[in-house]
């Protein structure tokens, strides 16, 4: 059995600043790298295989941070990548409260579609490892709720850097 410890990204400038990101880069702003390090603290004691990244940077820089005390490579993966939000990407977020969604962004079923590939690729090229991935918000409720056979809307959500742990 695989173990995947699924992580959310360090807070970054534009989470602060109540921003949708999306598949932008991102940065991680001082508080993002110091959650990163205090995680890579708490997960010192643990055993890593593997140290996988959303391609974006945000998630990377996390990663990186996470995987420096075991001198471990970050294997980057566009499956991990944050929700598509299409042009509410820059956006002020509370501004968007009701305005309607338009067409290009990412549907739920096209998320968890990537959700479900992500998985496979984890269990496909990491069997019976343990891998560390640092995703984003939406895609890690997404894996969540493909994992679990549950709606998005019955994930709770994840705080910056929180760790869910699941048996592949």
């Amino acid at each position: 059995m695989t173990t995947l410890y699924l992580v959310r990204h360090g807070e970054t400038v534009d989470n602060a600043n109540h921003i949708m990101q999306g598949q932008t880069q991102g940065e991680l702003n001082d508080k993002g790298r110091e959650q990163a390090r205090e995680l890579a603290v708490q997960m010192s004691s643990e055993h890593i295989d593997v140290f996988v990244a959303s391609d974006l940077w945000r998630a990377v820089e996390t990663c990186r941070i996470l995987a420096e005390p075991y001198g471990a490579e970050v294997i980057t993966t566009e499956l991990l990548r944050e929700r598509d939000w299409g042009s509410f990407t820059g956006r002020y977020i509370p501004d968007l409260k009701d305005v309607e969604w338009p067409d290009d962004i990412e549907t739920i079923d096209a998320l968890k579609s990537r959700a479900r590939r992500f998985i496979d690729f984890i269990r496909e090229n990491f069997p019976e490892k343990r891998v560390l991935a640092v995703g984003h918000g939406v895609i890690n409720k997404a894996v969540q709720a493909v994992f679990y056979d549950k709606e998005m809307k019955d994930i709770a959500p994840m705080r910056n850097t929180e760790v869910r742990q699941l048996m592949l």
